[in-house]
């Protein structure tokens, strides 16, 4: 099923579940449209040159997803044959990752939304594949920002020692099972997703190799950065300019700690604890006080090439939209810099259900 179907489908879903909505199908596909046909279809790592004989199931599922099949999982939920430290288990990857993820899922939701380790884990998703790009023979969705000292010193990742002390944790808690860093971090960012109400269940694979040494410097974005200079780093990335609105939108669960130190766990929109589109309403209009508004987003929102999309999302029905759109582009991020795409593990049922 082709991916611009299956968006209609969640679409009109949607649009009948909250009628006041006032959006019918026809104008749902017209935005659709605008937002799909820019979007990203490059392959990476392996999928590159690999013949077409040698495809596993898992290797031409990512391919679909990487070419344009909707990254959004389905509600198949997974029951363990036993506990963690159980034979049966060890046997089973989907088994262990169960354990795992019940764990990460507990520290990251809480009666109000997601929490500020699911705020961290976020982030620190993004930061360790992003030192990947087209010129870099090493980097990416690699474990190396918690395998190393030199990447968590870095200025670029002020803030996330909270959740890299408490993913070590984990990762010393696990790894005798066999769990590696570049598979928790991103897990960890994908569970931390979902956990945020309004998240989607971004589908899901494991079997990244490790690599401890520190990933190459000068490819994660910057909050001073302008809307140009940003559409040339992530395009060395693979996204184009559509991800990257879509990859912004990550933001809605911020709370910003440097960039402006008197406002420590200043909110970058008015409900950081949920995962909506108030993110790009409010940097279009917010006035930099109620919420900490980053030159790099503002820049985004009315720049020419990326402002009807940045309106689009902020506009009424805008979370129908963003939500495939950003599971796409966080799929393929957890993937930059990953050799080994064809020998991955779907472990997408034993993510917890969107809330």
């Amino acid at each position: 099923m082709k991916v611009s179907t299956l968006l209609v489908g969640y679409a009109a879903t949607q649009a009948l579940s909250y009628p006041g909505m006032g959006r019918t199908i026809d104008e749902i596909r017209v935005r659709r449209d605008t937002v799909l046909g820019k979007r990203s279809t490059e392959l990476l790592g392996d999928l590159l040159n690999i013949k077409e004989e040698v495809l596993t199931i898992t290797g031409k599922a990512i391919r679909s997803i990487l070419t344009g099949a909707s990254a959004i999982a389905d509600r198949n939920t997974y029951t363990p044959p036993g506990e963690l430290a159980s034979d049966v288990c060890k046997q089973n990857t989907l088994c262990t990752w169960y354990w795992v993820v019940d764990e990460l899922s507990k520290a990251f939701a809480d009666s109000e939304g997601c929490t500020d380790l699911a705020r961290g884990a976020i982030r620190q998703g993004f930061h360790d594949a992003a030192t990947w790009d087209r010129d870099s023979s090493y980097g990416g969705a690699d474990g190396s920002l918690l395998l190393n000292d030199d990447e968590p010193a870095r200025s670029d990742n002020n803030g996330l020692a909270e959740i890299g002390s408490q993913t070590r944790v984990w990762y010393d808690k696990y790894k005798e099972y066999g769990i590696g860093m570049a598979d928790l971090i991103q897990t960890a960012a994908i569970v931390a997703t979902v956990s945020c109400p309004g998240g989607p269940r971004i589908r899901h694979f494991v079997g990244r190799k490790d690599d401890s040494r520190p990933g190459p410097t000068g490819k994660l974005p910057q909050p001073y950065q302008d809307a140009d200079a940003l559409i040339e780093l992530f395009s060395a990335k693979t996204f184009t300019a559509s991800d990257l609105v879509a990859l912004v939108g990550a933001h809605t669960a911020s709370k910003q700690r440097f960039v402006d130190p008197a406002r420590l766990n200043a909110p970058q929109d008015s409900t950081p604890a949920i995962w909506d589109t108030k993110f790009y309403s409010e940097t279009l209009v917010g006035d930099n006080k109620t919420t900490l508004i980053f030159h790099s987003d503002k820049s985004i929102s009315t720049y020419s090439l990326t402002r009807t999309q940045f309106t689009l999302f902020a506009g009424i029905g805008g979370q129908v939209l963003w939500s495939p759109v950003y599971a796409q582009a966080y799929f393929r991020m957890s993937m930059l810099g990953v050799r080994n795409l064809n020998d991955l593990t779907e472990i997408t049922r034993v993510l917890p259900l969107p809330r």
